[in-house]
């Protein structure tokens, strides 16, 4: 997770936002705005208020993804390696079958992940920050699998330069 910076301008409205979308069990906020409007700086600092609350904290999982994270196998290993973070077991089983050759169907993947999430007994975030960078169609349908079985437990946050090609309208619609 990217440290806050010193001198930020404060958004305490913004940060109320963020703070409504957990609160409301919301799974998906989705920060969209052009280059430098202050995404992740944003991101940071309410993560870290939200680490250092010590009744409402949650801990947070962080993923900075890049061009090379297109890659559906890249992206899932990626994402597990970023949960782990928050809880150590989770996802073992599920990214050993990643690096095998014989690559199982990623829905089976995927729900045996979901499976995992929701058996672990805390809420979390998880930040995806430069969603922009993915083009891949397969890590769209990876990602919007996972929101549509999202454990309620577990809030997404996703931060991009662009709204991102899921299932967005959907979401609105039922207040998620």
């Amino acid at each position: 997770i990217p440290p806050p910076r010193p001198e930020t301008v404060p958004r305490p409205r913004l940060l109320a936002q963020l703070n409504a979308g957990l609160t409301a069990n919301c799974k998906l906020t989705l920060i969209s705005a052009p280059a430098g409007f202050g995404k992740t700086t944003l991101l940071s600092e309410w993560t870290s208020q939200r680490i250092g609350e010590s009744a409402n904290g949650r801990p947070v999982a962080w993923l900075s993804l890049d061009d090379a994270d297109n890659d559906s196998t890249r992206f899932l290993t990626y994402f597990i390696a970023a949960l782990q973070k928050v809880v150590p077991d989770v996802g073992a089983s599920i990214a050993a079958a990643l690096q095998s050759p014989q690559l199982p169907p990623v829905e089976v993947l995927l729900t045996d992940l979901l499976n995992e999430i929701a058996a672990i007994p805390d809420h979390c975030i998880f930040v995806l920050d430069d969603y922009h960078v993915i083009e891949s169609h397969p890590v769209n349908a990876a990602l919007a699998f996972l929101l549509d079985h999202l454990p309620p437990h577990l809030h997404l946050v996703i931060a991009s330069r662009e709204d991102p090609p899921l299932p967005l309208a959907r979401l609105r619609a039922r207040g998620q």
